[in-house]
């Protein structure tokens, strides 16, 4: 929102925007020093530069230097609170921490944003954008601004026209169809994958990564979802989700569901079986 409304006031040839993994310490410190160009203003974003051990080292540097006609954007996907760095941009920047929303969450802003664009998106379909493409709020806003684009009134019809199913979500809610005993809705959901030329060996890896996160949400048992996407390393998002199906199972049925899962695995790799008929049985059992 914030690179939005600069460019909208001072262009886009006022924009630099870096990748702390891929450009130098020397890029990004220049980059925050150099005057802007046919602009009154500068704005530098620059994501994860603290990744590069020298930038975090010398972010005391990096912020003396910073020339008075630009304003700096730094966007840390993750901060080790114990460590300098971490504290000098807390002590010596307008900093701000973002949690990641839930899914609810993300559709209230969802559908603010979209209004605030002169268009319209019902909480129902922002819904269904979420499960569609996922939960990154950056991505979301751009499939947002997309529709927009097409039409001010977002509707089904046309999220589903210009949006790209993401993978990993539908094998969740292939997954969730088949603890339900929903069958038709998952072998629908398979065709989906298999469409989008998702292979049957991929389709395996992101079920065993389901039932892997299932696994950890279960060993939380009743602990918060934001205490176990912490503890795990997960999205809170994709906690929350995980929890709806794993009140369902016992430990028991989820260590049988892992085992069939490496069995068939297994037999993918090492035997000429019909892979798709092999994994939609899988599912049928489940």
């Amino acid at each position: 929102m914030l690179v939005a409304a600069f460019v909208t006031e001072y262009g886009d040839m006022a924009l630099e925007q870096l990748d702390g993994e891929e450009a130098s310490f020397e890029r990004l410190h220049e980059s925050v020093q150099s005057l802007p160009f046919l602009s009154a203003k500068k704005l530098v974003v620059l994501r994860d530069p603290g990744k590069q051990k020298k930038f975090a080292e010398q972010i005391n540097d990096v912020l003396a230097d910073i020339a008075e006609t630009n304003d700096v954007i730094i966007v840390e996907s993750k901060l080790d609170k114990r460590l300098t760095y971490y504290k000098t941009l807390k002590k010596q920047t307008d900093f701000r921490e973002f949690a990641e929303l839930d899914i609810k969450g993300l559709a209230r802003w969802a559908k603010v944003y979209a209004e605030q664009q002169g268009g319209r998106l019902a909480p129902g379909d922002a819904t269904l954008l979420i499960d569609r493409i996922g939960p990154n709020q950056e991505a979301l806003q751009h499939e947002i601004d997309k529709l927009l684009a097409y039409d001010p009134m977002i509707t089904p019809e046309s999220i589903i026209l210009l949006t790209e199913l993401l993978p990993q979500s539908t094998v969740f809610e292939l997954l969730d169809a088949a603890f339900n005993g929903n069958a038709k809705r998952a072998a629908q959901l398979y065709e989906e994958q298999r469409a989008l030329k998702v292979e049957p060996l991929a389709i395996t890896a992101m079920l065993a990564w389901q039932l892997h996160m299932l696994a950890l949400v279960k060993a939380g048992g009743t602990r918060t979802a934001d205490d176990i996407a912490r503890a795990a390393k997960l999205s809170p998002f994709a906690v929350r989700k995980s929890q709806q199906v794993t009140r369902r199972l016992t430990v028991e049925r989820l260590r049988r569901l892992i085992r069939d899962l490496v069995t068939l695995d297994t037999k993918l790799k090492t035997t000429a079986v019909d892979a798709d008929a092999a994994l939609q049985l899988f599912l049928l059992k489940i």
